[in-house]
């Protein structure tokens, strides 16, 4: 699971380019206030929410001037009300507002991606399934976004094209087939995971032979996932496969793609529909 200690690195990142981008050569408005000006900024949530964010807030404030004071009263991960508080931040006026759009920007994009996130997770809390994300993440923010999914109470896939296989319709062409695939996949990587993604019972049965250790199931209907299912809970536990849903997935097909015992449902909407969170931020 991704924490904000491993992606310290990825936050300084994230957060100099939005910096870069958005201040420039330098904030012209904010030199209008007196250099020596002090001033005190509260941060409210204007809707339900998940909070998930608050380590790139204090990298921005923080790469803008160290010396401003930010006091949190909410943490990644928890559930957050209309009007509440966030955080309020003490310093020099000018700092304040040069950093107030990139940091809220952050926080008010990771907290949508954890309150849509949460919406999902919520919806099939009484099954065993784990929601997964996709690489469907906005560019240059995918580990950002990834970490915001697991703050809503869902999971990541893999991170990119190199942490896992992922074999799918034109690498399976490309390679001969499906055990092809898989057997150079396994001589290639032997330690990554490798996933083959199937459009029919037939294929799934290729990708069970040939030793798949995930196997996602595209577009199946939900009695051909239940056929999937009790095809791989008959085999021994070392010959089973982990089952991955995929495909077309709907707030009204959640639940029964499900309860049919697949492993995993993989959802591209965690990530690439998520809607911001409106926050506002105001000199008190």
């Amino acid at each position: 699971m991704l924490t904000t200690t491993d992606l310290k690195p990825v936050i300084f990142a994230n957060a100099t380019a939005a910096l870069a981008e958005d201040v420039g050569t330098g904030d012209i408005t904010a030199m209008l206030i007196p250099q020596t000006e002090q001033a005190t900024a509260r941060v409210i949530s204007r809707e339900s929410a998940v909070i998930s964010g608050t380590a790139w807030v204090d990298e921005v404030f923080n790469q803008v001037d160290p010396d401003m004071q930010i006091q949190w009263q909410v943490k990644d991960g928890d559930r957050v009300k209309p009007d509440q508080v966030l955080f309020t931040a003490t310093g020099s006026a000018r700092s304040l507002l040069t950093a107030e759009r990139c940091a809220l920007n952050f926080l008010q994009t990771l907290s949508g991606t954890a309150t849509i996130s949460q919406q999902y997770a919520d919806k099939v809390a009484s099954t065993s399934v784990r929601l997964l994300d996709t690489r469907k993440t906005i560019p240059g923010l995918r580990i950002a976004q990834k970490y915001a999914v697991t703050c809503g109470g869902c999971y990541n896939h893999r991170i990119g094209l190199y942490d896992a296989f992922l074999i799918k319709e034109n690498h399976i062409m490309a390679c001969g087939g499906i055990a092809q695939a898989i057997e150079t996949a396994k001589k290639n990587a032997p330690n990554k995971k490798v996933e083959v993604e199937v459009e029919s019972l037939e294929q799934f049965q290729q990708a069970l032979t040939a030793k798949a250790d995930i196997i996602m199931l595209d577009n199946f209907t939900e009695d051909e996932m239940r056929e999937a299912v009790s095809i791989n809970q008959a085999l021994t536990k070392n010959s089973q496969a982990k089952l991955e849903a995929s495909g077309n997935i709907t707030d009204e097909t959640l639940v029964p793609i499900a309860m049919t015992g697949v492993d995993y449902i993989s959802i591209g909407a965690l990530t690439k529909h998520c809607r911001a969170t409106d926050l506002s931020m105001r000199l008190i």
